[in-house]
């Protein structure tokens, strides 16, 4: 049998396998581009999935689960089919064909997705679990092209660029370490420039357009340079058909550049209100929203009202009022002279502060609030210009943790209903708040619940009193809350009412009157730790209280 010898662009490694030179030529660091983008692209999507279902289905692990999970589904496919497709077809104008097509299904991700999201709204309104999720699994199922797809990538990049099967390792390698690279690039780049500075739909344009290009290069290079990769025919004479996927950067751009109007209607209370302001921000999505005199501040879901401005009047009926009447639990005689300072984890927009402000006068509060945006709209629509306000753009907890001041007051209002950070429920975390308390001081938490079931203010309340001496719960006239109050010192419900009879201001005293007369003030007897560092269930216990309020159909 006759042999012929390899000529200088060509390595024989077995009968029928003739394989270009290793050199790397343009293409072949088209390619690797290619790869490093798509990577960079899969992360940079997933990511920004999650900000444009946390207006609708907030940012809950039951969310997370379902967007990780499916996306991991579609890679899995996609990896399987890139490997098949590219043994079959080990063409380069196949594979960046794929990638033009992801491009274009990730650039529609934002346009389809809204009348759905829409669809989404219905589902608080009927109390329907089968509505909220299928729509959720709707929603998901728009990233299934593009995801499987941008999956075929790294497979497909492997068969092209194998060129010595003593190499292959090597080569499969280098190409997952650069797509790991891009991806590395996709986690950090939406959150922490792009989707804060264009917005979640913009973000996706950017990605579509970005992959698109890279991959229109791609095909335009292939179609007229001298054949690079293993089993690329030769290009013929006819007129160049690639470059009719230029016309898709037409629609992105002009998707990218338009005016998308509000992410989704306004949703305060009585029937939603006016949007006046809203902001993306690298830890919520933040609506102001006018409902009469009243400016009230949403966010995510927007299944709560996280603060409230109205310039007529200084209570609002709602938990931030309570705050002001939590020390009075102390032993008699308690004046309003002995709260001296306060600290408010969790500051919104400055509703507690600015009530603190009318009601004891300037004393010195410290505002905690880990998101700078919500800040900056609460001193631009909410009035948040009290004058001993303290604001500290930190996370809560950390910041106990860091400070070595102590207070008469801590309030916790840093709960995102329906869902809560875990790590602001915990006996870990009220065990700091104790320690940062003067001797007669209060920590008093906002806790959501429906109008029957207080499962989880029970467990809130059983949680801090393993910690504190004595705890006790109000609940609140307007919205489904409950304050849940610990003191450091040891007390006795019946001091709230000798501390407040003889109150002078006038504010202090409305609220200690609506707290006796309609609050259902009591005393939680239990100790049982529900919540710890190591373990808190506190998101399965949200949704079992959700699910058996749509079950019965209340709220």
């Amino acid at each position: 049998m006759s042999t012929t010898t390899p000529g200088p662009r060509e390595t024989r490694i077995e009968e029928g396998a003739v394989l270009p030179r290793t050199r790397r030529s343009f293409q072949g660091w088209l390619l690797i581009l290619l790869v490093f983008v798509a990577g960079a692209a899969s992360l940079a999507i997933e990511l920004s999935a999650s900000r444009l279902l946390a207006p609708y289905f907030g940012t809950s692990l039951f969310v997370w689960a379902n967007l990780i999970g499916l996306i991991l589904l579609y890679l899995t496919i996609g990896y399987y089919v890139g490997g098949r497709l590219a043994d079959r077809y080990p063409r380069a104008t196949v594979f960046y064909g794929l990638t033009t097509v992801a491009a274009f299904l990730v650039g529609l991700i934002p346009l389809i997705s809204r009348p759905i999201l829409g669809w989404s709204l219905s589902a608080f309104a009927t109390y329907s679990v089968s509505v909220f999720y299928g729509s959720l699994v709707a929603v998901i199922l728009l990233f299934a092209a593009p995801m499987i797809l941008l999956g075929c990538v790294s497979p497909f990049a492997i068969r092209l660029s194998i060129q010595q099967v003593g190499r292959s390792g090597r080569t499969a390698g280098q190409l997952y370490a650069i797509s790991t690279a891009g991806s590395i690039l996709g986690t950090f780049l939406p959150v922490l420039w792009l989707i804060p500075s264009i917005g979640t739909y913009r973000t996706f344009f950017t990605i579509a357009i970005s992959l698109l290009v890279v991959s229109i290069i791609g095909l335009v290079a292939t179609r007229t340079s001298t054949p690079y990769f293993p089993d690329e025919p030769a290009k013929g004479k006819g007129p160049d058909k690639s470059l009719l996927t230029l016309l898709l950067l037409i629609p992105l751009l002009f998707a990218a550049f338009s005016q998308q109007g509000p992410i989704k209607p306004a949703s305060g209370t009585n029937g939603g209100g006016v949007l006046i302001a809203e902001r993306e921000s690298a830890y919520n999505y933040i609506q102001v929203v006018r409902v009469g005199n009243e400016m009230q501040l949403i966010l995510n879901e927007g299944l709560g009202i996280h603060s409230i401005y109205n310039p007529d009047q200084v209570l609002t009926q709602g938990p931030w009022d309570y705050f002001l009447v939590a020390p009075y639990f102390n032993r008699p005689p308690f004046t309003p002279d002995k709260v001296r300072n306060v600290a408010v984890i969790g500051l919104g927009a400055g509703t507690i502060p600015r009530e603190f402000n009318a009601a004891y006068g300037p004393i010195p509060i410290d505002g905690v609030e880990i998101d700078g945006t919500i800040v900056d709209l609460g001193r631009q629509y909410f009035h948040m210009q009290e004058p001993g306000l303290n604001v500290i753009v930190q996370d809560g907890r950390y910041f106990l943790q860091t400070t070595t001041r102590k207070y008469d007051e801590i309030g916790i209002d840093a709960y995102q209903q329906p869902y809560v950070p875990f790590q602001l429920t915990t006996s870990e975390f009220f065990s700091e708040v104790r320690a940062h308390l003067t001797p007669t001081g209060v920590a008093v938490v906002n806790a959501g619940r429906t109008n029957k079931d207080f499962r989880l203010v029970e467990a809130l309340a059983q949680t801090m009193h393993s910690v504190f001496h004595n705890v006790y719960i109000i609940d609140t006239a307007r919205f489904a809350n409950s304050l849940v109050i610990g003191t450091n010192a040891p007390t006795a419900l019946a001091n709230f009412q000798l501390n407040t009879a003889n109150l002078q201001n006038p504010l202090l005293h409305s609220i200690a009157q609506q707290s006796v007369l309609f609050g259902n003030m009591r005393e939680e007897p239990g100790k049982t730790v529900y919540f710890t560092d190591d373990r808190a269930p506190v998101e399965q216990l949200i949704d079992q209280i959700i699910l058996d309020a749509v079950r019965n159909g209340t709220e």
